[in-house]
């Protein structure tokens, strides 16, 4: 009896660990068909040597804020890592927001550089609103644009690598007012 018990739960645990999994497939193929609606995107998937892509990032904010996301490090295309991104940031800020992002790095050794250990982006500023948002980054490692909305009206600016890097955020839901200066940091973890 005791034989079967084990057995059972040995296979219990399977089928809930590929359940999990699939679910989890389906988050990462759902924020790659959002970003690939853009063209230009679209043409950075075909293009970057590898890219990190963060499915959802969870941000809020009152006056101190902080976002935190899970994503995968693809390099020609192949799951080489993944990776975890915090944020933490001060000044005029109000609300909360989930969101995608995707970073490109156009060379080898950009990607390198970012899975070396500890990466961090510079300051941003963003404007998010509950059906469309738009948003810059700048900072000490490279710099991009966003947008979401609908398929016709997103990733309409212009972006291109930057420091070897190219970023595109797309908005899933929430409300937040910021002008905050923040950085994003990475850790990265190969498989």
């Amino acid at each position: 009896m005791k034989q079967y018990m084990t057995w059972f739960v040995a296979v219990l645990m399977g089928l809930t660990v590929s359940v999990v999994n699939a679910e989890d497939e389906e988050k990462y193929a759902d924020a790659m068909a959002a970003f690939k609606e853009s063209a230009q995107v679209n043409d950075f998937f075909s293009s970057a040597y590898g890219y990190a892509l963060f499915p959802t990032i969870g941000k809020a904010g009152i006056g101190i804020g902080g976002a935190h996301g899970k994503g995968r490090v693809y390099s020609q295309g192949t799951h080489v890592g993944n990776a975890s991104m915090t944020q933490l940031s001060i000044g005029a800020q109000l609300g909360g927001q989930a969101f995608s992002e995707v970073i490109f790095f156009e060379t080898k050794e950009d990607l390198e550089n970012f899975q070396s250990g500890n990466f961090e982006f510079g300051a941003q500023a963003s404007a998010v609103a509950i059906t469309a948002s738009a948003n810059a980054t700048a900072g000490t490692t490279g710099a991009g644009v966003g947008a979401s909305g609908t398929s016709d009206d997103a990733g309409m600016q212009k972006a291109a690598y930057s420091n070897g890097m190219a970023v595109f955020t797309h908005a899933k839901g929430g409300l937040m007012y910021e002008a905050a200066l923040s950085g994003q940091k990475f850790k990265y973890k190969p498989l």
